[in-house]
């Protein structure tokens, strides 16, 4: 149980925050079937990486690690995978385990995908029923959760229509693709982050993306080669410190080196729209969007968000509805039913967690409304991270602002993807 700091003269100073999970994760699958080698600078060290790293590995593909730095040893293609020795460990990383179900079905061999007690409870059909229609045979349970048996072997192109908005399903389809011999193409109901095809044309891939975002063609079988890739700031773990500065008083915090894809700025825009004070800083860069932000605090109004601005957003619902427990009057969140099958149910943990703090919070089938407070009345001191990072993390920011002193349960959850968080919190909370 770790004790929870407060934060009574504000958060201050300047923070790189550690390189984005989702570009860290991605710039070694695509370097595992790449013809060379491949140099990641900035790369995420959090557990869902090193477990991508490590079933890569696990498959034949030479991978050195310095730290931050990562050097892939390309093998050219899935198909010059070699048979693993045991069955692949996927952690708790949803993300490692969709996106290889598309990488290793190009392989020669059988893998099996297991995971932790929670991964091994989250839908995996979203993904196996898409990669069907591309012919790639994957045995999950009987409930539809790993572990999977993924069943390498010819997969053809061909037009998928996805019924989830989820980046990681598109991508699974995509790297299924690359061993298709005709076009692979995903239509999406709702533009999702496009981390993947940024990626593929940066390692050589024709991909072609539609006016309206929503229809991505693939050219079947490119020939890719290794890159550089210097992976920015993960705008999802800047969250936490935007969020923070923002609702901690007396605030002044820059956040340097940020990925900014469109794809993921929707808490800048959720920010913005609650009357948030944050400037962005853009830096010249090819390829994804960088820049600094530096963040001031400031009084919130509410917001409602509906189904269409979920996407954007995923990742960072726990924070705009710790957001909304500071602003001056009721926020709803709707069309946000994915939080169910997240690490935890975070519909029903957001709720727990804030009635704890004293916020009023109505529970609906896909979202939360919630009736914000300036200053809490703490019911129940003792939070709990429910073994979510996001959770985690949330409350550690919650607890800055708080005037009764806090506790955290399961705090270890944190390092699944930022494993100095707690550092870097106390950095801002000290530079004044």
């Amino acid at each position: 149980m770790r004790k929870l700091e407060q934060a009574p003269h504000g958060l201050h100073g300047e923070l790189a925050v550690p390189g984005d999970k989702s570009i860290s994760h991605r710039a070694l699958m695509l370097g595992a079937v790449a013809t060379g080698t491949t140099t990641i600078e900035h790369w995420l060290t959090g557990e869902d990486c090193q477990h991508t790293l490590q079933a890569l590995r696990d498959v034949g593909v030479p991978i050195e690690r310095k730290g931050t730095m990562v050097t892939v040893h390309g093998k050219g293609d899935a198909g010059n995978f070699v048979a693993p020795a045991t069955s692949l460990a996927m952690g708790n990383s949803g993300t490692t385990t969709r996106l290889l179900m598309g990488l290793l079905s190009g392989t020669s061999f059988t893998s099996k995908l297991v995971g932790d007690d929670s991964l091994e409870r989250r839908p995996m059909q979203r993904v196996t029923q898409p990669l069907a229609e591309l012919g790639v045979k994957i045995d999950l349970t009987a409930a539809g959760t790993l572990p999977a048996q993924v069943h390498g072997g010819p997969v053809h192109g061909g037009t998928v229509r996805l019924n989830v908005a989820s980046a990681q399903v598109k991508s699974a389809v995509f790297l299924a693709g690359l061993n298709a011999p005709t076009p692979t193409v995903v239509v999406e109901k709702l533009p999702t982050r496009d981390h993947t095809e940024i990626m593929l044309r940066q390692f050589g891939a024709d991909i072609t993306t539609s006016a309206d975002q929503r229809t991505i063609t693939l050219q079947p079988q490119p020939h890719l080669t290794g890159q550089t890739v210097v992976v920015p700031g993960d705008l999802s773990s800047a969250a936490f410190f935007l969020v923070a500065a923002t609702i901690v008083p007396q605030s002044g915090v820059k956040l340097t080196n940020v990925n900014l894809n469109p794809t993921r700025t929707g808490i800048l825009r959720v920010l913005d729209q609650m009357g948030a004070d944050v400037t962005i800083e853009p830096i010249p860069t090819t390829g994804e969007l960088w820049g600094n932000l530096v963040v001031h605090s400031s009084q919130l109004r509410p917001i409602h968000l509906t189904a269409p601005d979920i996407p954007a957003v995923i990742d960072e619902l726990p924070l705009v509805a710790l957001l909304a427990a500071t602003a001056d009057g009721t926020s709803t969140i709707r069309g946000a039913a994915e939080l169910r099958v997240k690490e935890t149910d975070r519909i029903a943990v957001l709720k727990t967690e804030l009635e704890k703090l004293g916020v009023a919070v109505t529970e609906y089938s896909d979202g939360l409304a919630i009736t914000g407070r300036p200053a809490w009345d703490v019911q129940n001191s003792e939070l709990d991270s429910h073994g979510d990072h996001r959770i985690g993390m949330m409350l550690a920011i919650a607890a800055l602002r708080s005037h009764t002193p806090l506790t955290l349960q399961n705090e270890e959850a944190v390092a699944v993807s930022y494993p100095q968080f707690f550092t870097d919190l106390e950095q801002l909370r000290e530079d004044h």
